[in-house]
């Protein structure tokens, strides 16, 4: 699937920029949450992929689903930071997440086929 090769390939790139920037403390936390994107949003992308826009009840349920399955990633990230600040430091932490989310969401622009 694009989307995932995209998540792995992006996931690659915010971690090593946020190692630059905050040393190695941001690797495991970067990767994780940079998979964690991926994972949810090639997900979320499932969920609607066999809906048509035309069936727009069920595109919107599978739709809100993929916004709840991100919003989850957000909440993991408060989890994460508050139980073991030491291993996901606040910031590398929501950057890994979102630095490969945003860009995903902005490559489900394209049609679902």
């Amino acid at each position: 699937m694009k989307s995932i090769r995209l998540g792995l390939v992006l996931t690659a790139g915010v971690t090593a920029v946020l190692v630059l920037v905050w040393g190695s403390g941001a690797l495991v936390a970067a990767g994780l949450f940079g998979l964690l994107a991926t994972a949810l949003q090639t997900l979320a992308r499932w969920l609607v992929r066999g809906v048509r826009p035309a069936q727009f009840e069920a595109f919107a349920r599978r739709w809100a689903y993929g916004m709840g399955l991100r919003m989850l990633g957000i909440l993991l990230i408060a989890v994460a930071v508050s139980v073991d600040p030491s291993v996901f430091p606040p910031l590398p932490t929501a950057f890994g997440f979102l630095g490969v989310l945003i860009p995903l969401l902005f490559s489900e622009l394209q049609p679902v086929r």
